[in-house]
């Protein structure tokens, strides 16, 4: 029986820690691929990239923004008025209307603002548990971790924090991501899902993390 076969299936406490460290001098200071200035725009952008790339969501509010960037403004467009900005993007019908339907709540309920809340973001149209995972880390930097697909690979090939669903990913990587790299582990993860370990062909040659990865697949060339 070789090294390899008698390692446990999920990554050691020091394996992780080396983990983050390696991800963390390959990237020090990570951050989301989708453009914004302000919470607001980060909010609206998150809520767009249901079912979509960052490339298309910057796409489309590069038009949009421009033009109104508050709720109050995009309010004043209303839905066939947003449409037009965002209707490159997969399921723009249905986005346009929890939009327009969460900037009234912003302005009718928070002044304009985006609440740093969990429970409010939550109740916004659109906005699920990853949405404000994600605004309240990279807008209020609070050290949540947004389970996305790629994240949940990785979370799972690697041994990290295999899960079934994507809140049993998070909540294991919330228990085992030392406090230092909670604030980064979501972008760190992410960036790794979305170029290295890939969900097709996973680029396990050019991987900084492949001796520690518990994957049995790993590809050659």
């Amino acid at each position: 029986m070789n090294a390899t076969s008698k390692r446990s299936k999920t990554l050691k406490p020091d394996e992780i820690r080396e983990l983050f460290s390696r991800l963390a001098e390959l990237n020090p200071k990570p951050t989301t691929e989708l453009a914004y200035n302000t919470p607001f725009e980060l909010l609206v952008a998150v809520i767009l990239s249901a079912q979509a790339t960052d490339v298309g969501v910057n796409k489309a509010t590069r038009r949009l923004y421009p033009v109104a960037n508050t709720p109050a403004a995009i309010l004043a467009l209303g839905e066939e008025g947003l449409k037009p900005y965002i209707a490159t993007i997969g399921l723009f019908n249905a986005k346009a209307k929890n939009v327009i339907a969460t900037c009234r709540i912003l302005v009718e309920k928070y002044a304009g603002e985006v609440p740093r809340d969990r429970t409010a973001l939550e109740a916004l149209p659109g906005v699920g548990r990853k949405t404000a995972n994600v605004v309240m880390n990279t807008a209020f930097g609070e050290p949540t971790i947004a389970v996305d697909t790629h994240i949940f690979r990785v979370a799972n090939r690697t041994g990290l924090a295999p899960g079934k669903d994507v809140r049993a990913v998070e909540d294991k990587l919330m228990k085992v991501v030392p406090d230092e790299f909670k604030q980064d582990a979501h972008h760190w993860l992410i960036l790794h899902g979305r170029y290295v370990c890939k969900a097709r062909k996973p680029d396990c040659p050019h991987c900084v993390i492949r001796d520690l990865c518990r994957y049995k697949d790993k590809t050659v060339a």
